[in-house]
């Protein structure tokens, strides 16, 4: 999974910098219009008056894709509040070359706040706030299935036709630890070291939050008995699809986020979880003062950003789908 999407050559995001949006293969909160980095621009900014006004500050940013959400937050905040943007660096990680390019290009006007590199655990510490939205679901995860003897992990074989097949890779019980007993063929995903990968991610924004946007459940819910698939799934010219070995490199592989383990490895790591609600309670909250200042508003601008606001926080489109796990570093 992780050669056939972060491959700097052949990995289905260094292909190209358009993955996401109406001529991509999917869809994201970003691409819904420019509400939604807006409504996180206000929740940041009133975490960092809250936190002092400090003079020198950082958001982080993964998952940076093309620089839009980064566009969208800085326009707010420099439209908005001022102080807050004097003393702001924006950094955004990103490793690879083609999205690093289409970033710098399309966040030229905000040059001189912009930090972009492969490694923000480089940067010394700094009061900062790190967001990341649909980053978990695409971390490479162990894919297991339950045999009569426990969980087995399954890997990736070429054929005698030089094809990619499954192939069980034996028992996994280092892997599997933390999982329930399930039916034989019940398969699943699991990351089990979640703590590896936020761990250098901390000093970035020491002291600081970070907010990670993503669909997934809770660990009851995530290895439900009735859930005999999981969750992987791929994504192409927005159909979804169950196989990640058909063409790997040209198409989005993914699979939900067990909330749980993440919060348990933030709390290994000495964070604190403030807040984990659906994307519908948390952006109602943060546009709260907006909604009530439109009142009587009915130009086509108003209309169109309110439109947006209801993909945004609708039960049946992204409402209930995506999840806001907000945690705390001191």
């Amino acid at each position: 999974m992780e050669m056939a999407l972060y491959d700097p050559e052949a990995g289905y995001y260094a292909r190209r910098a358009n993955q996401v949006g109406r001529a991509g293969d999917f869809f994201t909160s970003v691409t819904a219009g420019p509400l939604f980095g807006r409504l996180l621009a206000t929740h940041i900014a009133q975490w960092w008056d809250q936190s002092g006004r400090p003079d020198a500050w950082r958001i982080v940013e993964l998952g940076g894709h093309d620089g839009t959400l980064a566009g969208d937050i800085l326009t707010e905040i420099r439209a908005s509040h001022p102080a807050a943007f004097q003393g702001l660096k924006y950094v955004i990680r990103e490793p690879l070359d083609r999205l690093a390019a289409a970033q710098t290009a399309r966040l030229a006007e905000f040059a001189e706040y912009l930090v972009i590199t492969a490694d923000p655990a480089s940067l010394p510490p700094q009061l900062g706030y790190l967001i990341a939205n649909e980053v978990l679901d695409a971390l490479p995860f162990h894919l297991v299935e339950s045999f009569e003897d426990g969980w087995h992990e399954i890997g990736v074989n070429l054929s005698h036709n030089h094809l990619f097949e499954w192939h069980d890779l034996g028992p996994a019980p280092a892997i599997s630890q933390t999982l329930p007993a399930r039916t034989p063929r019940y398969r699943t995903e699991i990351r089990p070291d979640f703590a590896s990968f936020l761990q250098p991610l901390v000093q970035a924004i020491q002291p600081g939050r970070m907010l990670w946007i993503d669909y997934g459940f809770e660990r009851d819910d995530y290895y439900a008995e009735s859930r005999t698939t999981g969750t992987l799934r791929t994504f192409k010219n927005h159909h979804a699809g169950e196989d990640p070995l058909e063409a790997p490199g040209t198409r989005d592989i993914t699979a939900h986020v067990d909330f749980t383990a993440v919060m348990e490895a933030i709390d290994s790591l000495g964070g604190r979880t403030t807040r984990f609600e659906n994307q519908a309670r948390f952006l109602t909250e943060a546009a709260r003062p907006w909604l009530l200042s439109l009142e009587g508003q009915t130009d086509p601008a108003t209309m169109k950003l309110l439109r947006n606001f209801q993909t945004l926080t609708h039960p049946g489109q992204m409402g209930s789908r995506f999840h806001m796990l907000e945690v705390e570093f001191l």
